[in-house]
């Protein structure tokens, strides 16, 4: 640019111009579906249409992933968050400049067996992540209050994401025999020690109750590479599983669910007032189920 026209460049016109909306600034949709790809690549997709990950990990953070690791199946049972989904996910974290890594489930199988046979433990540890055991009572040392939940009050939480500086949640999207769904929402149950009194004061309710803890992920990313659409949530076989190569990501975890619900109804069908804790997840305030209400932008690889 030569001096004349450095010297046209006025502040008071580029003032102007920023007032007049000539120059635009595209906004983050509130969700972003991408379709078609494989795990590493979607979530590629993904964080850059929300802005790239530096939007959700600061440098010097430590960061907990909260995958579903809850059952010993190999990844092609789709009982479990995608390996492939998870390491990658370390790696962007590591790369913001996170600290610190750790990645852990509260599992319902043997955890040793669960980490090994799910895939997650060797993509965890490959890329530069650490995997803590979730089975242990020792690892929920506080109670935490839950002022605005509506029958669990308070619960202990897995040590690691009460120290966390933030926390990524990262469930798979399957069929569920008790919560009809499993998804963001119901990933929250691998976060506490005591489930016992969830299946015993209103599962649904319960649900919702623990997504009101006032750390929030700062991230839900919902892996439908393979979606167990019938016998969850750990599946018989491989016909319980249809091959979706989808990959959802949102801050907002009721909204999250709700579009997570949609797609997995173009598989086998299952009405948003079966799956309670959505709807009341709207009602204390977690999130929307009003899909219409919000941006989303949807990529096809």
């Amino acid at each position: 640019m030569g001096a004349g026209a450095a010297a046209s460049l006025k502040f008071d016109s580029l003032q102007a111009a920023l007032n007049t909306n000539t120059i635009a600034v595209e906004k983050a949709p509130d969700l972003v579906a991408v379709m078609g790809g494989e795990p590493e690549a979607m979530l590629d997709k993904a964080l850059e249409a929300l802005g790239g990950i530096g939007n959700f990990v600061k440098k010097g953070q430590k960061i907990v992933i909260k995958p579903n690791i809850g059952w010993d199946r190999t990844p092609e049972l789709a009982g479990n968050t995608n390996p492939k989904l998870i390491g990658a996910l370390v790696r962007k974290c590591l790369d913001a400049g996170a600290s610190k890594v750790t990645v852990f489930d509260h599992t319902c199988d043997d955890w040793r067996k669960c980490y090994a046979s799910s895939g997650i433990e060797t993509a965890v540890k490959a890329a530069g992540g650490i995997v803590v055991p979730g089975n242990d009572e020792k690892y929920y040392s506080k109670e935490v209050a839950l002022p605005n939940a509506v029958s669990l009050k308070s619960v202990k939480i897995h040590d690691s994401l009460v120290e966390a500086d933030a926390w990524i949640n990262v469930p798979v999207l399957k069929n569920h025999g008790g919560a009809k769904l499993s998804c963001a929402m119901k990933n929250f149950m691998g976060i506490v020690w005591d489930r016992r009194y969830f299946h015993s004061n209103d599962l649904q309710q319960c649900i919702a109750d623990i997504c009101t803890w006032n750390k929030k992920p700062v991230l839900n990313i919902v892996d439908s590479y393979r979606m167990m659409f019938q016998n969850g949530p750990q599946g018989k076989s491989e016909a319980d599983v249809r091959t979706a190569k989808t990959l959802l990501a949102s801050t907002d975890m009721v909204a999250i669910d709700t579009a997570a619900l949609q797609f997995f109804n173009q598989v086998k069908k299952l009405n948003l007032e079966a799956v309670g804790h959505i709807g009341i997840g709207q009602t204390l305030k977690l999130g929307t189920t009003n899909l219409d209400n919000i941006t989303i932008k949807r990529i096809k690889i």
